[in-house]
């Protein structure tokens, strides 16, 4: 291609209304799952109770989303095609946005990539139909239409059909429409939703969510278990704090109930899914000293807040935001997580013991009739049917020629059965724990649990006395970069708290002249950069406390009970009870749980008495 003549002067002329809003539509419509989004938002908006879902081959031929809300007027309906024509905001105020949408580019981006038809009708009025295709409108005809409005897009980007090159499979593009819906039911409990796949010749329905009933944490955990599980309802924390205007509310899962990937962590602002690195980073940072790097937490959180504290219009899908104080809002979700993970104390998650059930779970065979579970009456005739004869005693009289005498169980072995972990029993191979519990039995890894005890200790006098720092013999000099040399001089009080001196040396240079004792010998220069690079890109920095948390945990490891030796009783009590007390101590230092809990009903199982 040959290059441009540069000597002739491009004449300057207004783009048409159909290219500008191609244009617009490929900010907002970049697949059928944000066509998705943007149409049920405006569902949400208009008050809508029941909102129904359907598209036919990933979205791409088909998308169709009805609701029961306000509805629109027939002479609503043009102005609605229309750019920047809204109801959710006068343009006063940009700041103070309550609803999902409020920039009116929804429906002319879709009208000008695909054929749209609306069908509504508002309470009061008469029904009415309009369509647009290929940015061209259609007059608003009369219909018999129910109250609310029903959205029909077919043939997405018939307009624009490169477009379509660049769209994924119609199965990955319909689970991407699935993660929307989810998200969205999420962020709205006390809405219905319905998400169906009308591809070939039979309906299929993908997602079916009653509305949520009660108070807000009722109804959020009651739509939470209709989508992620019971499983993760019964292995969550709830969340609620707050902190100068800000509120997180939600569930978090235990440590040991965590994914491969980051792919069930579902974040909200004032209602509004957002995929926000600010609060990743901050959920990452919550998790960093129970989860190991390769495992992400499952998390379902919303935070709250006046309108005015955060800018929800620094996205054109309106999935990041700014908030006006980002380390307060990063602030709270890591002290809120980390109070909340503490106060779980020493529990692990139930599914651990799930998963040793299939382990040992016998191949499936023909069911051979058991007997109930005997009562205690009948449990102590047949203690004393088995107890030895007592010398020159008359031979026992049959079961049913007399009553035998009531005989009083064995006494059990000492320990607490009624505490949480139980009472030691035994040690097998040198390592693994066996406590009776009153519910059923706990298998304890004794060096990992150990080891997180130890690690705990050793941040609690870390954070007691603080962090010592050796001087440098040789303060070290670096060079940076102005907007970096601040933004580190900025956070300096911080890092002397944790043995990392530094100081400013003129211009764009900072010193170094103290480093952490524990880390001995290290390159400083890189630690800094690491710094930084947090800095840029999480607002915040937890390198060095990190790197000083992974020393503690070494060093735990190293002080703690080693696999292969023999543990007395009172030893064994006594590691289950300061378990019992000591925060996090259900998962080791790199995130593996500590014990195993069976319940009776589940060793029942494995011995097929049910």
């Amino acid at each position: 291609m040959n290059a441009p003549d540069r000597k002739i002067r491009p004449e300057i002329h207004q783009l048409d209304e159909a290219a500008v809003n191609r244009i617009a539509a490929g900010e907002v419509v970049e697949r059928p799952a944000s066509a998705v989004k943007e149409l049920v938002e405006n569902a949400l908006d208009a008050g809508a109770q029941r909102i129904e879902i359907g598209f036919a081959d990933g979205g791409k031929t088909l998308i169709r989303v009805r609701d029961d809300g306000h509805g629109m007027t027939p002479e609503d309906l043009p102005v609605a095609l229309s750019r920047h024509a809204t109801s959710k905001i006068d343009g006063s105020d940009l700041l103070n946005i309550r609803s999902f949408g409020f920039r009116g580019e929804a429906l002319p981006s879709l009208g000008a990539v695909g054929r749209l038809t609306i069908t509504s009708r508002a309470r009061g009025a008469e029904g009415a139909r309009i369509s647009v295709s290929g940015g061209r409108i259609t007059p608003a005809r009369p219909d018999a239409a129910p109250y609310g409005t029903c959205v029909e897009l077919r043939d997405l980007f018939h307009a624009t059909p490169a477009r379509l090159k660049f769209l994924r499979s119609d199965r990955a593009e319909a689970q991407a429409i699935g993660d929307v819906i989810r998200r969205l039911a999420l962020s709205e409990p006390h809405v219905g939703f319905t998400l169906t796949d009308l591809s070939g010749d039979r309906a299929r329905d993908i997602l079916r969510l009653d509305p949520a009933q009660g108070a807000l944490f009722d109804a959020l955990e009651e739509r939470v278990a209709a989508i992620l599980g019971r499983a993760f309802t019964d292995n969550a924390l709830c969340i609620n704090a707050t902190r100068d205007g800000l509120r997180l509310t939600g569930f978090a899962g235990l440590p040991t109930y965590s994914r491969g990937a980051a792919v069930a962590q579902y974040l909200s602002v004032n209602g509004r899914p957002v995929r926000d690195k600010l609060l990743v980073g901050a959920l990452r940072a919550a998790y960093a000293d129970v989860l190991a790097r390769d495992r992400h937490p499952v998390v379902v959180l919303d935070i709250a807040c006046a309108p005015d504290l955060v800018d929800v219009n620094v996205h054109p899908a309106k999935s990041e935001v700014r908030f006006r104080d980002p380390g307060l809002a990063r602030g709270l979700v890591v002290s809120g997580l980390r109070h909340a993970l503490a106060e779980g104390g020493h529990r692990a998650s139930s599914t651990v013991g799930g998963a040793m059930l299939g382990a040992m779970a016998p191949s499936p065979g023909p069911r051979s009739y058991q007997m109930d579970r005997p009562s205690g009456a009948s449990l102590r005739a047949a203690y004393s049917l088995q107890a030895p004869a007592e010398a020159g005693a008359a031979e026992a009289p049959a079961l049913w020629d007399a009553p035998v005498a009531a005989r009083s169980d064995p006494e059990p072995e000492e320990g607490p059965q009624d505490a949480p972990l139980g009472a030691a029993r035994a040690q097998l191979h040198e390592n693994y724990i066996i406590a009776q519990t009153a519910r059923g039995m706990v298998i304890v890894d004794q060096h990992a649990a150990h080891e997180r005890l130890v690690y705990e200790r050793l941040k609690r006098a870390r954070d007691a006395n603080g962090v010592a720092a050796q001087a440098l013999l040789i303060p070290e000099i670096v060079e940076l970069g102005a907007q970096e040399a601040a933004q580190l001089l900025e956070l300096a009080p911080d890092l002397a708290r944790l043995g990392l001196v530094i100081e400013s040396f003129g211009g764009n240079a900072v010193v170094l002249r103290e480093t952490p004792a524990i880390l001995g010998t290290l390159d400083a220069q890189a630690l800094i950069r690491d710094i930084l690079d947090d800095l840029t890109d999480l607002g915040a920095s937890a390198q060095l406390e990190a790197r000083i948390d992974a020393v503690l945990s070494r060093m735990a490891c190293h002080g703690s009970v080693r696999s292969g030796r023999r543990m007395r009783a009172e030893e064994m009590n006594a590691l289950l009870r300061e378990m019992e007390a000591t925060p996090h101590s259900g998962q080791c230092n790199h995130g593996r749980p500590t014990y195993v809990e069976l319940s009776l009903a589940q060793i029942e199982t494995l011995f097929g008495r049910r």
